[in-house]
Order: C-alpha cells, then sequence, then structure tokens
C-alpha cells in the first residue's frame, strides 16, 4: 500500500513539473450513473452518482497521462425477490490516483481506452451469498475506461469508467459524460 502511494504522489508532482514531453494542458471533469456489484456473477448491484476531475497532460496525440480524484455514491437497489433483499453492494469513496489514455488520434470521434493505479478513501459494502465484506479507510483500486472523444477538438467524451477494487471484491463505475478544458499549450 505504502508503495502505490508512493507511486501516487510521484504522478502528481510529476503533473507540475515543467517537463518539455508535454505539449498540452487541460482539465476534464466528467460526471454521470454510477454503479457498484460484486465481483461473483451473482446479480446484486448499487446505483447512484459519480463525478471525477482530472487534470491532462497531453505528451502527443494518441497519449495523455490523468492524475485523477473522484467520488462514487451508490445504495443497494431494492428488489421484489425476498431472498435477495439481504445482500447488497454499497460504495461510498472518494477515488484519487494516476491513469494513461491512449486513444486513435481520428478527427471528430476517437475512441480510447484507460488504465491506471489509485486508491478509494471511503466505505464497501459487498454482502452476496459468497462474500461478505463491510471495510472502510483506504482501498486500492485499478482504473480501467472505454470510451470515445468527439468533437472537433474532443473536448467532450462518453465513457463506461470502471475501478476494480480486489481487496473488497467489488467492482464501481460508471456511464459518465465528460467536457475537457484547455489550460493552454506548454512551451
Amino acid at each position: 500500500m505504502r508503495k502505490t502511494l508512493v507511486l501516487i504522489l510521484i504522478v502528481l508532482a510529476s503533473a507540475q513539473a515543467k517537463a518539455q514531453f508535454i505539449k498540452e494542458k487541460s482539465v476534464d471533469v466528467s460526471i454521470g450513473l454510477g454503479y457498484s456489484f460484486p465481483n461473483n456473477n451473482y446479480n446484486v448491484t448499487g446505483s447512484g452518482f459519480y463525478l471525477q476531475g482530472e487534470y491532462v497532460l497531453t505528451v502527443t496525440k494518441w497519449f495523455d497521462i490523468r492524475p485523477y480524484v473522484g467520488l462514487i455514491l451508490t445504495k443497494s437497489s431494492t428488489s421484489d425477490d425476498q431472498i435477495n433483499t439481504a445482500y447488497k453492494s454499497i460504495a461510498n469513496a472518494a477515488l484519487i490516483g494516476g491513469k494513461t489514455r491512449i486513444n486513435a488520434p481520428i478527427p471528430w470521434i476517437a475512441p480510447y481506452l484507460e488504465i491506471g493505479v489509485g486508491v478509494s478513501i471511503g466505505s464497501f459494502e459487498t454482502f452476496t451469498p459468497f462474500t461478505n465484506i463491510d471495510k472502510s479507510g483506504l482501498i486500492f483500486h485499478i482504473p480501467f475506461s472505454i470510451g470515445l472523444e468527439l468533437g472537433p477538438k474532443h473536448n467532450f467524451d462518453i465513457s463506461l469508467s470502471y475501478y476494480f477494487h480486489p481487496s473488497v471484491e467489488q467492482i464501481v463505475g460508471a456511464a459518465a459524460f465528460g467536457v475537457s478544458f484547455p489550460l493552454g499549450k506548454n512551451g
């Protein structure tokens, strides 16, 4: 866990460095429908709210470095099935980390893939026939996203973002819409 925190701090500190390889800087804000579900295939879900902000450091037209901070708030979805009422998947956490985005530099519509490393600070509950986890505090996660950058300057995007939490056997995610605000060119 300590190595993960050091890596995150290095990524965040490097975002402030005046490196020659950073071509552009921007801020990306995403909002959407948040959800949570257990790693196993049991039909238990939670839904709620998702918000994320990223400091985007563009290295090339197809590669970005993205320190991020976010928020996921989900509550367990109710079910008519009386057997499933005790089972739940709940996440209430802040998300902090760094990721990289690789995209196809295609005009107007550019598909992308993101992966990184981060930590969640909050509480997670995963109750299914196979798991009984109620954990809070600092929890390691692996972010993964797929999406499309839209527009002539790719300043809008739609995405499916996932955060894998191995220690609580839960995945949280979002279907989100984002807007990017350029901060200027590095030079």
